[in-house]
């Protein structure tokens, strides 16, 4: 039985694991430099620091890509014997490091390792010229980590190593503002095994569950838990897979991510009408529910701030909790491997993830999947 949004946890004096936010999303790559131009081409971010041979580091290069609040890092190895070669060889292009920012990494480290968490990385301090970062890194689901950022010391570009970039390339942004939630896949039974980990281990809770009965079609199906921090500035929906006639989407991403991983990035933005239409200009290709249902989706959210018209165009979901309505859109896996993919949110006072929206969303989920041949 699904639950609704519960209400806000207390302040932060009562949270043993503060966060600020997120502090960037690390990928690993296969080509970094090809990938940071098809960010910067498509999705309208920003080439703004490098680090690589040219700034002493041996066994890697990473960009870093900005667009209002959200830092992407994309790395590549620059040896076949490197983990992060292995690490592509594994799962391809993907999501490697969830990053958040804390005001004191070693104790937001001592309280998750004091918890159960696996360390990483036991915190270091990072200089140059522009100050410290303290940085310490435990593991998640997966080959999935999450890097503890410290920088109220530091006032350079990003972290230590890396420098300032600029290219003559300058696509305009594409209004992307930050990152709303990131959603990880895991194993069949493992779903409930990380909602403990983050309620023990970084103090977490579980702001929203669906069921098979909520995430269902007639083939296939999956259950989900949301786990939010206490400032809900972060969202970590978990998924796992649930028996069904078919293979589920969920089932589909970890045969070809090969294991748990991150399948999706929520981004926010305040114009999603604008954002979607400048995105589906570069390129980028979303899933798309039938137009039936646009005849009746304002019978089921009632009014809206928005024309129907452009949303019904741009295929464009809309669902509404009792707080307010989001509008939604996701876009077809971004690799060749239909792994990782992106959602497009805007919140209008909602803070529920579009449960009116998931039987036409993996319906056109199923599709895609049948048409890849692994339905």
């Amino acid at each position: 039985m699904a639950i609704s949004v519960l209400p806000s946890a207390a302040g932060a004096a009562t949270d043993p694991f503060p966060i600020n936010g997120t502090d960037y999303v690390e990928f690993y790559c296969g080509n970094a430099k090809q990938a940071s131009h098809y960010y910067r081409t498509a999705f309208g971010f920003q080439l703004v620091g490098y680090r690589g041979p040219e700034t002493g580091v041996r066994d890697r290069a990473s960009y870093l890509l900005v667009q209002g609040k959200v830092r992407f890092v994309l790395t590549s190895a620059l040896g076949p014997e490197s983990p992060i070669a292995q690490h592509h060889l594994q799962h391809g292009d993907g999501v490697r490091d969830l990053a958040l920012w804390v005001d004191d990494c070693r104790q937001a480290f001592a309280y998750a390792t004091a918890h159960g968490a696996t360390a990483v990385r036991a915190p270091e301090v990072e200089k140059d010229a522009d100050g410290e970062v303290v940085i310490a890194a435990i593991r998640t689901y997966g080959d999935t980590i999450h890097s503890l950022v410290e920088r109220r010391n530091y006032r350079g570009l990003f972290l230590p190593g890396f420098r300032a970039a600029k290219s003559a390339y300058q696509p305009e942004p594409v209004g992307l503002q930050y990152v709303d939630h990131c959603v990880g896949n895991v194993e069949l039974g493992k779903m409930d095994v990380w909602v403990a980990f983050y309620e023990r281990a970084m103090g977490f809770r579980n702001l929203v569950s669906f069921d098979d009965k909520d995430i269902s079609t007639e083939y296939s199906a999956l259950m989900s838990k949301v786990m939010a921090n206490g400032n809900e500035r972060i969202k970590f929906p978990i998924n796992e897979p649930a028996p069904g006639k078919k293979k589920s989407q969920v089932d589909e991403y970890l045969e070809f991510y090969r294991g748990p991983g991150v399948q999706h990035v929520a981004i926010a933005t305040d114009d999603i009408v604008r954002t979607v239409w400048a995105l589906q200009a570069r390129g980028v290709e979303f899933l798309k529910v039938p137009e039936a249902y646009y005849d009746t989706v304002l019978d089921r959210v009632g009014k809206i701030d928005e024309d129907l018209a452009p949303l019904r165009a741009l295929g464009i979901l809309i669902d509404r909790d009792d707080e307010g309505y989001l509008l939604q859109i996701f876009s077809k896996p971004v690799e060749d491997r239909p792994t990782l993919f992106y959602e497009i949110i805007q919140r209008k006072g909602a803070r529920s993830f579009g449960k009116g929206n998931f039987k036409a969303l993996f319906e056109a989920l199923e599709r895609e999947q049948d048409a890849r041949g692994n339905l």
